[in-house]
């Protein structure tokens, strides 16, 4: 049975480290709204904390159908999506059921200063991901829905890492 990877976390947390290596370890078909809004709208320079939900909504919903086969003709999935609402992830793991797979869960933490400093990191990359201003990264983090007690998951804390 085919086996989807949720990567639930925050910006700088390490979750695309990961979802690279389970890609590699699981042969998985990996999928990161990072590298794609990064290839469609560059950088963070201006702020686009007002759109960077619909645009992430909209990658997501074109992303979809393109994972969902893979899982229908049993090849597993790296969702590398931060998986930040709830109900995101409700309705990502009901769509995993109906292609007759798995949903293994993911939660990437680290310190809110680490997590920044990578982000930073990142920033003066060229060739790095989605460039992200400070108050960005202050805004987004409300955004983030903490995993219910009833959502098993793999907590890897990547603080140290």
């Amino acid at each position: 049975m085919p086996t989807a990877h949720l990567i639930h976390g925050y910006l700088g947390a390490g979750k695309t480290t990961l979802a690279k290596r389970l890609e590699r370890d699981a042969g998985a078909v990996r999928f990161t709204v990072d590298e794609w809004l990064t290839t469609l709208y560059g950088d963070d320079e201006a702020g686009i904390e007002p759109d960077v939900g619909t645009l992430s909504a909209r990658l997501m919903t074109a992303m979809e159908p393109v994972w969902a086969r893979c899982l229908t003709v049993g090849v597993d999935v790296v969702l590398d999506l931060g998986f930040w609402s709830r109900e995101l992830r409700d309705l990502t793991r009901q769509r995993v059921e109906a292609c007759g797979a798995t949903a293994k869960l993911y939660d990437v933490r680290c310190a809110d200063d680490v997590a920044w400093q990578r982000v930073e990191a990142r920033n003066s990359d060229p060739a790095g991901s989605l460039r992200m201003v400070r108050n960005t990264f202050e805004v987004l983090k409300a955004k983030v829905d903490p995993l219910g007690p009833d959502e098993p998951h793999v907590v890897v804390d990547t603080t140290n890492a």
